[in-house]
């Protein structure tokens, strides 16, 4: 039976409830005030009457004889009956009777009643108070003013691992490790002293007896005063949150990872991030480990997965080169480890009887040793990497210090990490491939070394509008052609990247093949123009995965080291710069004509003189438009960066740069592609060439044979007479008998002897195989086999046979 108080809001309180005393036949024998003020009766009226006559109203006299007969067999009752008040109203009162022994013998009954809403808030509050202590699942714990412990209530006791009557008098550090204990007593100190509640303040709780197995608890605390505001102590609620604590620290870290794995789009990067998020939030130690066809952006074979390549490792191990294998390693995975394992079945595999390490270094003892001697027996955790359906590799995670085993929830996170992981992992892998791809192309359709040539020395920069995807739309060459000539070509396609770079590999090719043919600039640029035409027609227009081609713009010119004479056309392209000799730079007045693609519309040639020592410099238009200022303003800079003395043309080159270049800025997120080709003229010496005009008559092969011979002996080069003369004659024959107006002969001595032959006709020689019966043909046949190579150009006024024959005699077979 539930003991009297006196608080305050105990309605069983002396001072708040009414007491009656009944003799052993039931007659009121007491009766105090409050039980007048409650049921209205005078105590003058009710003493020495019978209660139940009095008090109890007929139709609840089955009820009353019920609750005394189990007062009379407990010798003591508490509930809730109904009593008649003096209005002749029923009252119902929640009573307690108790029975009281008297000396001599006689027994007389105490009871106390109180309104039944009172009485029932007040056991529904005792009762909610005996469930805290008893049966609740959050913790309690009672404070003295000096922290001591007063009371535990059952679930501190199955933290704890103590009865709960032997916490009183110990303190929080009897249980909790100092570290941990500090942060609690700190709190508990503030609300005895502020008086201010601390609600649901999360901290860790890392118990004495079992200091590696780390708790997350939330705690409540409030200070406890009696009625005149005396601090009694303090109580504290305390509730296991670590599955929350878990949950909510593995979404961060799986936020973590969405923000700082797959920064880019390097394969080995990517791997370095996987690693530093995971260390040290989720393991002490994690490797990232990948087949090695991943590690070169290839696609990784799915039958051969017993080899790996160390791409990333990170560690809490103050000598992890000692004990982990180097980034770089190739790793033979034992058959029958949990590495090899997770890769064929795909999925996570933990590490239950902790013996993964010593089939993992199964092959390698004096590591495993070591791993021994640092790790002990480490808890291990292997993820599979795929993406897309194809394996990358695995990520292993290990734990041994100051944490718990892996468990099914790290599992799940491992997993999440990896998944993610693996399908960066898969776009750097994709990307380096592609991008390997593209530097391929790029490669193979730009210029690698620029050999020297008579007629200038040439520099050059390119510069892609995507830096680290490497291709572009822009190009140039230096294509050596017939007689020493050379011709310096720039051009830009509309566009960037690889389709751009596509349909300039395209062109480069179409412009070699025109330069080959010795066409004049103008001419080579309707060609070209008709070109970007047909590359139009040919795509489809509802392809949106491809670009259309829209355009190109070109500078196409060709110098001729004999005669000095540049030859230039452009088409939408920006004017060359020349710098003279006394260092004045000037645009050349070339007419500009239409970009390439447009159709139908001339182009025209300019031709200048160029000293020698003139630098010509081709560039496109990333090179000066895009900038903050206007293009006029950035030619005039291309002009003083061009002009400025230097020792070489690279140093040109790097001063057009850094003064035009250097706030590149990006036009919708990208910048454009810059070519620059700079070329210095050379002008060949006097004594290495000879000019000579012949009549146009029967002895004019004759006299060629003549001056060519005598020309050599000149040069030292008498062991070549015998065959040059057989080319000329034959070249000065057909001259004679298909050309006509006039018959122009020039030896050049480089390289090679060059041997031309120029005429007023527009014919142009074949090469055939005489029959046995013909009587000619076999003239340009001979010519063949002894040049190393020979071939036709066309001027306005008619054209010229040229022939190349190396100084240097070709060994024999």
């Amino acid at each position: 039976m539930t003991t009297f108080s006196e608080g305050p809001e105990d309605p069983f309180a002396l001072s708040r409830a009414a007491t009656v005393v009944l003799d052993d036949r039931g007659g009121i024998v007491g009766w105090s005030e409050r039980a007048e003020a409650l049921l209205g009766y005078p105590s003058g009226e009710v003493l020495g009457k019978p209660a139940a006559a009095l008090l109890v109203d007929p139709r609840d006299r089955e009820v009353v004889l019920a609750a005394v007969a189990d007062c009379l067999h407990g010798r003591g009752w508490f509930g809730v009956v109904p009593v008649r008040h003096s209005s002749g109203r029923r009252v119902e009162l929640g009573c307690r009777a108790r029975i009281i022994l008297r000396g001599d013998s006689g027994v007389e009954w105490f009871l106390v009643g109180a309104p039944a809403e009172e009485v029932i808030q007040w056991e529904t509050d005792r009762a909610v108070l005996d469930g805290l202590f008893r049966r609740s699942p959050i913790g309690l714990t009672v404070h003295a003013p000096d922290m001591s412990i007063l009371r535990v209530n059952r679930a501190i006791s199955r933290f704890s691992r103590l009865p709960v009557e032997e916490h009183r008098g110990l303190y929080t550090s009897d249980f909790l490790i100092q570290q941990d204990t500090d942060t609690v007593e700190s709190q508990m100190r503030d609300v005895l002293d502020t008086g201010r509640s601390s609600i649901f303040a999360e901290q860790s709780c890392r118990l004495r007896h079992d200091p590696s197995h780390e708790l997350f608890v939330s705690v409540s605390a409030f200070r406890i005063q009696d009625s005149a505001g005396r601090v009694l102590g303090l109580a504290q609620t305390v509730e296991d949150v670590t599955e929350g604590h878990r949950a909510r620290h593995r979404l961060t870290l799986l936020n973590k990872a969405s923000a700082r794995i797959g920064t880019t789009l390097d394969v080995a990067r990517t791997a370095r991030e996987l690693a530093e998020v995971a260390v040290p939030d989720l393991a002490d130690c994690v490797s990232v480990d990948l087949l090695e066809p991943v590690t070169r952006g290839e696609e990784p074979s799915q039958e051969m997965l017993g080899t790996v390549r160390r791409a990333a490792i990170r560690s809490m191990l103050p000598n992890q080169a000692e004990v982990m294998y180097p980034v770089g390693h190739t790793i033979h995975i034992p058959p029958d480890s949990l590495q090899a394992q997770c890769l064929a079945e795909r999925r996570p595999v933990l590490d239950v009887d902790q013996k993964g390490m010593t089939k993992w270094l199964a092959g390698d003892p004096e590591r495993a040793a070591r791993v021994g001697e640092a790790l002990g027996t480490p808890s291990l955790l292997v993820v599979p990497l795929v993406a897309r359906g194809l394996v990358l590799g695995l990520l292993s995670l290990w734990r041994w210090h100051r944490r718990d085993p892996f468990e099914e929830g790290d599992l799940t996170l491992a997993a999440e990490f990896a998944s993610r992981a693996a399908v960066c992992i898969d776009n750097a892998r994709r990307y380096t491939q592609q991008h390997d791809a593209a530097l391929t192309l790029q490669h193979s359709l730009l210029p690698h070394d620029v050999p020297r040539h008579p007629a200038v020395d040439v520099a050059h920069r390119y510069l892609p509008a995507d830096a680290e995807a490497g291709v572009g739309g822009d190009w140039f060459d230096i294509i050596p052609l017939s007689g020493l000539r050379v011709a310096l070509v720039v051009g830009d396609v509309v566009g960037h990247g690889i389709h751009a770079a596509a349909t300039m590999g395209r062109l480069r090719t179409a412009v070699h093949t025109l330069a080959n043919l010795d066409l004049a600039p103008d001419e080579v640029l309707s060609h070209l123009d008709d070109l970007v035409d047909r590359l139009a027609a040919e795509q489809p227009a509802d392809d949106e995965r491809v670009p259309q081609v829209v355009g190109a713009t070109c500078l196409y010119a060709v110098y001729d080291p004999v005669s000095r004479q540049c030859a230039l056309a452009r088409a939408g392209h920006p004017p060359p710069v020349m710098v003279t000799t006394d260092g004045q730079a000037q645009l050349v007045d070339v007419p500009a004509g239409p970009p390439l693609g447009l159709g139908g519309l001339p182009f025209e040639a300019a031709e200048i003189t160029l000293d020698e020592g003139t630098l010509l410099a081709l560039y496109t238009d990333g090179l000066i438009q895009g900038r903050k200022r206007d293009v006029d303003e950035s030619l005039a800079d291309l002009c003083a960066a061009l002009a400025v003395p230097a020792d070489s043309l690279e140093e040109t080159c790097r001063t057009v740069g850094s003064t035009l270049l250097h706030d590149r800025p990006a036009e919708n997120g990208v910048a454009d592609d810059v070519a620059l080709l700079v070329a210095r003229s050379r002008v060949l010496a006097g004594e290495q060439v000879a000019v000579w005009e012949l009549a146009v008559d029967v002895t004019a092969a004759a006299k060629a044979r003549a001056l060519a011979t005598a020309q050599l002996a000149e040069w030292g080069l008498e062991e070549m007479a015998f065959t040059t003369e057989l080319i000329v004659s034959e070249l000065v024959t057909n001259a004679y008998r298909y050309g006509g107006g006039y018959i122009g002969l020039r030896l050049i001595r480089d390289q090679h002897l060059i041997c031309e032959v120029s005429d007023a006709g527009s014919s142009s020689p074949h090469l055939r195989r005489a029959r046995t019966t013909d009587e000619g043909g076999r003239g340009l046949f001979l010519v063949a086999q002894l040049t190393e190579r020979w071939g036709t150009r066309y001027s306005r006024d008619g054209k010229t046979i040229w022939t190349e024959q190396p100084l240097t005699p070709a060994p024999e077979p």
